[in-house]
């Protein structure tokens, strides 16, 4: 097993190839790691800018063994990592963080939903369901409308329906794949928040400052942050995030989604057990930015100053509206981050900016 913290020139494995293991290469380049990522295309943003490139599926046995072996920490960008490739890598001896249990929690959001309660933490009414007349069963004791959602995978709007009428829980199950489902409650909330927090491998615990966050069509449009919130919000923000970490034993950087209700009090939407996109105004709004913080927490180093040193509107570039990086680019208080993907799919994440304004 390693020993941490680990020294420059140790190599951090990352599962994943996509924007945010780029992020994540590009950030431990910085502090004098090597990085080797597995991922299942040759050609891919983060395969182009690390050491070392394995080409395989993500349960490949060979290319985890291969991973395992390069690597002295290894980490992931995305949670829908099978729970058995974590498995696998730590029969390799490899260690792994965030661990096997953040995965699994937010892996099913019904089970994400019960440690939250289970931990303090409030969130909407939910119910599970795995046939449709449990699913009519459930939006019958929830309430409509209810937010009907497959227990796992599922991002960006997808592998969800809202059910206005009980009597369309059979037909919207079905339509949802006939896959276990977790109903929940309609929240009113006045606005999205989320919070970035990471935890240390001693325990130590960094808050970044709450951003705001509009979508569209489902896909995060913009994050501004520090968003303007009350001192008792912001308090209880770093709360829940406390006690997320601490209860699955965190270690790296987690993204946590808050609905504000109209009384300023909060309720946790969902966790992401990895760097977010609702942490990428940390790139110009802190000295130390998500993609650092992680690293230096699976690392075993002391976590970097959270503190925002200037106000930020994180926009996310989506299909071909990264062709305009030249006149992105002129704008003097933008900042521009494209992440090498070669095709603009509508609707795709291409690249973000941060647009940079004095607190």
């Amino acid at each position: 097993m390693p020993q941490f913290p680990l020294p420059p020139g140790s190599t951090i494995g990352v599962l994943g190839g996509g924007q945010l293991g780029r992020m994540l290469a590009e950030a431990a380049s910085r502090l004098g790691f090597d990085v080797a990522v597995l991922e299942r295309e040759a050609d891919s943003p983060a395969g182009r800018v690390c050491a070392r490139l394995i080409v395989a599926a993500y349960d490949d046995g060979e290319g985890l063994r291969a991973l395992a072996e390069a690597a002295d920490v290894v980490t992931f960008e995305f949670e829908n990592v099978p729970a058995a490739s974590v498995a696998q890598l730590a029969q390799f001896g490899a260690e792994v963080a965030p661990g096997a249990r953040a995965l699994a929690v937010a892996q099913d959001r019904f089970d994400e939903k019960t440690f939250l309660n289970a931990n303090g933490c409030p969130t909407v009414a939910f119910a599970a369901a795995s046939t449709a007349a449990e699913a009519i069963d459930a939006v019958a004791r929830i309430g409509v409308p209810a937010l009907m959602k497959t227990r796992r995978e599922g991002y960006d709007g997808k592998g969800q329906s809202w059910v206005k009428d009980v009597a369309d829980a059979g037909r919207i199950f079905e339509a949802l794949g006939g896959a276990r489902v977790i109903v929940e409650a309609a929240a009113p909330f006045v606005r999205e928040l989320s919070v970035i927090a990471a935890r240390g491998r001693d325990g130590e615990v960094a808050v970044y400052p709450l951003g705001e966050n509009q979508h569209e069509n489902g896909v995060l449009r913009r994050t501004s942050a520090p968003a303007d919130i009350s001192p008792p919000t912001a308090a209880e923000a770093e709360r829940i995030a406390a006690r997320i970490l601490d209860g699955l034993d965190y270690v790296g950087v987690i993204g946590v989604e808050l609905f504000e209700m109209a009384d300023g009090s909060l309720l946790v939407n969902e966790i992401a057990p990895r760097v977010h996109n609702t942490g990428h105004w940390t790139q110009d709004g802190c000295q130390v930015d998500q993609f650092e913080q992680h690293i230096r927490a699976v690392a075993g180093w002391p976590l970097g100053p959270t503190d925002a040193i200037a106000r930020i509107e994180m926009l996310n570039l989506l299909g071909d509206e990264a062709g305009a990086w030249r006149s992105l680019a002129a704008e003097p208080a933008t900042r521009v981050h494209l992440y090498g993907k070669r095709a603009a799919k509508p609707g795709r994440k291409m690249g973000h900016v941060n647009r940079v304004r004095p607190l």
